[in-house]
């Protein structure tokens, strides 16, 4: 593939329409018949989602945390392999691994001194390009951490607003 001939008329057409470059995605959550799980719709596809076995669900699904992760591993995953693709830089393997770590009595309410969510996320690339330079191979990590739309989140988390509906007394 290509990458190069792939993104070059969409770039060009967010240089000359900016306007064109803003998308929207949505995601929406669906109740099911218990209270630890739920339905997520992202438009192309339904995820089942349940509570973590650790705060009352079954443990038999993905928790939010593991979505979380996920979502992260699979932003890194492909924008580095995307990165590696338009650098010319080949690749025997790509491989990102995420880990997270929170304390779920912050989650559950039993301490106020413990944090809700994740106290710190370690996201581990295994990249294996043999005939890559050292230049190379740090600009892959340059413009993969630079781009990299879910860690990008992250770092600089957007601002972020709640609306209930359904009641004038919230």
């Amino acid at each position: 593939m290509d990458l190069r001939s792939l993104q070059k008329p969409l770039k060009e057409q967010y240089r000359s329409d900016p306007n064109a470059s803003r998308i929207t995605l949505q995601a929406i959550g669906g109740q099911t018949d218990v209270p630890v799980s739920c339905s997520v719709d992202i438009g192309r596809a339904i995820y089942q989602a349940e509570a973590h076995k650790g705060v009352g669900g079954a443990g038999a699904g993905a928790c939010s945390g593991d979505l979380l992760l996920g979502a992260l591993a699979a932003c890194a995953q492909i924008t580095c392999q995307m990165v590696a693709a338009a650098m010319g830089i080949p690749t025997e393997r790509i491989a990102v691994t995420v880990e997270g770590d929170l304390d779920l009595r912050g989650t559950l309410g039993i301490s106020k001194d413990v944090p809700v969510g994740f106290e710190s996320i370690r996201l581990n690339f295994d990249v294996a390009a043999p005939a890559a330079t050292p230049e190379q191979l740090r600009g892959l990590r340059e413009k993969t951490e630079q781009y990299c739309v879910v860690m990008q989140t992250l770092v600089r988390p957007p601002n972020l607003q709640t609306e209930w509906a359904g009641h004038e007394h919230i």
